[in-house]
């Protein structure tokens, strides 16, 4: 027997994250006004929609869609909207001792699609981990839920410390390569962005069969554009949004018809509609059978197929 004297290699964090204090996605109204704070952890600022007025020191600055900007400790900041604007914004504060977010000191940044996928998985592990409502923009504690699902905690800071890394170094690679004239991303680039938030959505989309969902919550907690998702749900499906989701109720219906002996009353209920005759009338558009006929037909396939193995 061999005996091989492995040597481990000590790896180092970057950014290191461990204290959150707010979290929020909120549609402000026009004409809000936050008079402004300081305190002595980071924060940033992210718009979804439209534009808002901010502070940052002794800097007035406007931040339009998908802009972000950073507040390092102490540093005053406040938060106005115009009468003819109601953004959505995503605010975060945490505190982080690392060297590395004097990157940030005094940025003003666009976030790309890559990290707006980020920033949205930051938001759904919060709903994973705190009972604290995330739309209240006066929010100074998060309360952890009781029922947490297993190392929400942690996947919160992961997706908030890569989200925090991408964007860093994205931006200094551009940086460097603005003295190339002419760059633009390439197709597969925007190619795989697509695909790669596709996928996102319908995992979402998945997670949340159990309920009535609308396009602006699907938007909310993707940080997506309404006229993006669907368009992107055109390309790679030629279904609406909720079309598509509808169809995913009833396969899993079918599913649960198939492999359970559940009632389609029950069933109805699992996947959140408001009575079994609503269910039957989807299921019949979306599958051209009632449910009923649908057990029937699977029975007297199983059946046929019982029989001609028997011979």
């Amino acid at each position: 027997m061999v005996h091989l004297n492995y040597a481990g290699t000590d790896l180092t964090d970057t950014i290191e994250i461990h204290t959150i204090y707010t979290i929020h996605y909120y549609e402000y109204q026009r004409n809000f006004s936050f008079d402004g704070e300081i305190h002595n952890f980071w924060e940033f600022i992210c718009v979804d929609r439209g534009d808002v007025n901010i502070t940052a020191g002794d800097r007035k600055l406007v931040l339009h869609k998908d802009e972000i900007a950073f507040h390092e400790p102490m540093e005053f900041h406040d938060v106005h909207t115009s009468p003819h604007s109601a953004p959505n914004l995503v605010v975060i504060a945490f505190d982080c001792q690392s060297p590395a977010m004097d990157f940030f000191r005094k940025k003003i940044l666009k976030i790309n699609q890559e990290e707006r996928l980020l920033l949205a998985s930051v938001l759904r592990e919060a709903g994973n981990c705190f009972a604290s409502r995330l739309d209240d923009p006066y929010l100074d504690h998060l309360e952890l839920r009781q029922n947490q699902k297993k190392g929400s905690q942690q996947m919160l800071l992961l997706s908030l410390v890569s989200f925090l890394l991408h964007l860093m170094r994205r931006t200094m690679h551009d940086e460097e390569r603005q003295t190339q004239r002419g760059f633009l991303p390439s197709k597969s680039t925007t190619i795989n962005s697509a695909n790669e938030q596709y996928r996102q959505i319908c995992g979402y989309l998945e997670d949340h069969l159990g309920e009535t969902i609308t396009l602006d919550k699907i938007c909310r907690d993707n940080l997506i554009g309404r006229s993006q998702l669907l368009s992107l749900f055109h390309k790679k499906t030629g279904l609406g949004v909720i079309r598509f989701f509808n169809q995913m109720k009833i396969d899993h219906a079918k599913t649960l018809i198939r492999q359970s002996d559940k009632q389609f009353s029950q069933i109805a209920r699992e996947l959140g509609y408001a009575s079994v005759g609503y269910f039957s009338r989807q299921f019949r558009m979306l599958s051209g059978m009632s449910p009923s006929e649908y057990a029937q037909s699977i029975k007297a396939l199983s059946e046929r197929s019982e029989s001609a193995a028997e011979r």
